[in-house]
């Protein structure tokens, strides 16, 4: 059989499989719609209303309350629905800058919340390390996964035996993708994941494609939204947009998790914001970014020199909550169009 015969034929059943398990559950990460105050029951109802299979807690405000009745309630609920539930919680870094120590120590944390992951029935508790200021901190970002890591290694063991994952987020410019990689297999592989983000990537001066090719063998599940970057004359811009409204080619990504994170959840996390400027021609900038590789920024820079400047119109603060359920529905469908075809 000729080489490329044999290539053909083999890649056949290969293209066909990939295609067979291309498909994903389609989920709102609640922080979407962060300003209507609304009942974990009506944030499923709302979820609810744009078909969505899975609802993603990504805080413990959205749901309301950890006490196992409540818990038990709104379990029933979202069964009624037909809808999975992911929990999540913030910062579990007890030297980032975001931690809050008032809730216990980390591991308490962690423990409390899969106590109640258990409840629900999520097979993660989502967590961060902390934000963009840890970079430039007292501490090195190393030492802040290092921090990371030796809580994971903690509370692993009850992970492991309760079947669950704790999915680590790139959070708001925390984390470039080879760091948080680096950190799921310190911390442990069979307990830590990813919760992939493809919006807090920019924050970091990376291209979202460089985040999940780095990052699909580690997905637990996601946060989905664009962006829009441009050039300034001290760097780069870059904003969050709706879906198809950015240039970071969104939809090619969302292909791309399907065939690479198969059966995953694809939560759509709608955040639509100014631009947020990076003076990445000024050296002192550079202090929280000394180990990003030339070739990983190269890839960013690309993306901002083909955009254009986006203006952006905040909403009035007694229309904030609409707009964010406009921009929801509008990215849903959008999304669920792209899925469809």
């Amino acid at each position: 059989m000729l080489r490329r015969t044999f290539l053909a034929t083999a890649a056949a059943p290969l293209a066909a499989a990939q295609s067979r398990n291309s498909s994903v559950r389609f989920g709102i990460d609640l922080f979407s719609v962060r300003s209507s105050g609304y009942t974990a029951f009506e944030y499923l109802d709302l979820a609810a209303s744009h078909k969505a299979k899975v609802v993603h807690f990504s805080e413990i405000r959205f749901i309301g309350s950890l006490d196992p009745a409540h818990l038990r309630k709104v379990r029933s609920h979202a069964e009624r629905l037909g809808i999975e539930i992911e929990l999540g919680m913030r910062s579990v870094c007890p030297s980032s800058q975001s931690f809050d120590p008032a809730q216990g120590t980390a591991e308490q944390q962690l423990l409390r919340m899969l106590e109640a992951a258990q409840i629900v029935g999520s097979p993660i508790v989502r967590a961060f390390l902390g934000t963009m200021a840890d970079r430039t901190g007292k501490l090195p970002i190393e030492a802040h996964i290092e921090n990371t890591v030796k809580v994971l290694r903690a509370v692993g063991p009850q992970f492991r035996d309760a079947n669950k994952k704790v999915a680590i987020e790139n959070h708001a410019g925390d984390l470039q993708a080879r760091e948080l990689k680096m950190l799921i297999e310190e911390a442990g592989k069979d307990v830590v994941g990813a919760c992939i983000d493809s919006g807090n990537p920019v924050w970091a001066l990376e291209d979202p494609h460089l985040t999940l090719e780095t990052l699909h063998p580690y997905v637990l599940t996601s946060h989905v939204r664009d962006s829009r970057l441009w050039r300034t004359p001290e760097g780069v811009a870059v904003r969050w947009v709706r879906m198809g409204e950015g240039n970071v080619n969104i939809g090619d990504w969302v292909r791309k998790y399907q065939q690479l994170c198969p059966g995953k959840a694809l939560s759509m996390e709608i955040i639509v914001t100014g631009p947020r400027h990076y003076a990445v021609l000024d050296p002192k900038f550079w202090d929280g970014y000394r180990s990003t590789p030339a070739w990983e920024f190269s890839r960013f820079l690309a993306l901002a020199e083909k955009g254009t400047p986006s203006p952006y119109h905040p909403p009035p603060k007694e229309k904030l909550a609409e707009t964010e359920r406009e921009d929801l529905a509008a990215s849903v469908r959008w999304t669920q169009e792209l899925l469809k075809a």
